[in-house]
């Protein structure tokens, strides 16, 4: 028997602010969380980009000190966006062997694992702290978050690059509905605004370099983008069984309606030119859904601000929403968050759920000369969404060719 899932809790910290009510008030007023990186090592490397979108709130200003220690920032982010969205939840009274987590990263903990290097190289091994591995694995935001909530029914961790939290959100759907919990925590996070992460996506030309003006650097549709912004934080959903839900008198947001998660098997960093895996997995999402293409309403779309990755996936909605897809209110919100890598995916599900919720869809800003082959409904400004019925998607696509949508609609 089909389960109807849904979201009782959303937490975020991010360029933009330090909650999701922050982060959402300056997205609808169209700011940019890029900036200049205030770092001596950015001229000590000679960096050929030299911003980034970081976190709005640093971790240190809201975790314990004795916590933040043994947790990699990219953890400390998990942390913290999950906080939140349990307590918007309303801290679920749930057992913890029916509790989850479901929690993503594209990178890990690489700021950990890059500093115990220097110190091995300069001090020696005694001098690298036992708590190395822990900390730079991938699992230790799953780890982190599941200890925090005392969550036994599982705490699994999925790391497809750019993907990573989108499918994480499809995996907590797909385990919720198998009877594996009750409740779960799924999310993504990162924290890679560091030397070798930015010198190596500056390498394969990823990068805008629009240094002497970060916040409008990236610009997904403009005929001028000229690549993404690395962005970094978390976002965490709480995500139930709607009987779980109206059992405990849980406010809901919104239906997780469906799913979908495919591979090209094309490249390893560039999409399929065709779109084949990616408009599979919308398909997917969809007949999970129960719904036709006809009855969305709004997309939230991956919208890197790349020139080669923004036009596949134009060609990936064309294929399956024909020439109707010029007509659906479509955001880019990257414009304003940068690109949050493995937990881009998570953050664009809170605005995906907040567009349907509020029935405005978020401004792309930066969108100065649209891209003529891609004639999408954009705007820079919020665009009204109607009064009638929601289903909305969110799409993900990450290096390795992983594909990964999940469709909401609205209660």
């Amino acid at each position: 028997m089909t389960k109807k899932i849904v979201v009782t809790g959303i937490g975020a910290t991010s360029p933009l602010g330090g909650t999701v009510s922050e982060t959402w008030e300056a997205l609808l007023a169209g700011v940019s969380g890029a900036e200049t990186l205030p770092f001596e090592w950015v001229e000590q490397y000679e960096l050929p980009v030299k911003f980034a979108a970081r976190a709005k709130v640093r971790p240190e200003e809201v975790l314990d000190r004795p916590v933040a220690k043994r947790l990699d920032p990219s953890a400390q982010f998990a942390l913290i966006s999950a906080m939140e969205a349990w307590a918007d939840a309303g801290a679920p009274d749930v057992a913890p062997e029916r509790l989850g987590v479901d929690f993503a990263t594209g990178i890990g903990g690489i700021w950990t694992l890059l500093d115990a290097w220097d110190v091995l190289r300069e001090k020696g091994p005694r001098r690298v702290l036992p708590m190395t591995v822990p900390m730079l694995m991938p699992n230790a935001a799953s780890a982190a978050v599941s200890m925090h909530f005392g969550a036994r029914a599982f705490a699994r961790t999925v790391a497809s690059a750019c993907a990573s939290s989108t499918e994480s959100i499809v995996n907590a759907y797909e385990h919720l509905q198998a009877g594996y919990a009750d409740v779960v925590i799924a999310g993504g996070t990162e924290s890679a605004i560091h030397p070798i992460t930015m010198a190596s996506f500056s390498s394969m030309q990823a990068l805008s370099k629009r240094n002497d003006d970060p916040s409008h650097a990236s610009r997904p549709y403009s005929v001028d983008r000229d690549g993404f912004v690395m962005g970094e934080g978390a976002a965490s959903l709480v995500l139930e069984t709607e009987e779980h839900a109206l059992a405990r008198g849980a406010r809901i947001y919104a239906e997780v309606a469906g799913g979908g998660v495919t591979a090209d098997s094309y490249h390893i960093t560039a999409n399929d030119p065709e779109g084949r895996g990616a408009s599979r997995a919308v398909e997917m999402a969809l007949e999970l859904a129960g719904a036709r293409p006809e009855d969305v309403t709004h997309i939230n779309a991956h919208a890197t601000s790349t020139p080669v990755g923004d036009i596949a996936e134009y060609a990936a909605l064309k294929a399956v929403f024909g020439e109707r897809v010029n007509e659906i209110p479509v955001s880019g919100t990257k414009g304003a968050t940068g690109h949050l890598l493995g937990g881009t995916g998570a953050l664009e599900a809170i605005f995906t759920i907040l567009a349907i919720t509020n029935r405005v869809a978020p401004p792309t800003i930066n969108l100065t000369t649209q891209d003529p082959e891609i004639p999408l409904t954009i705007s820079g400004q919020p665009i009204p969404l109607g009064d009638g019925p929601q289903l909305a998607i969110s799409n993900s696509f990450g290096f390795g060719g992983h594909n990964a949508v999940v469709a909401f609609r609205s209660i």
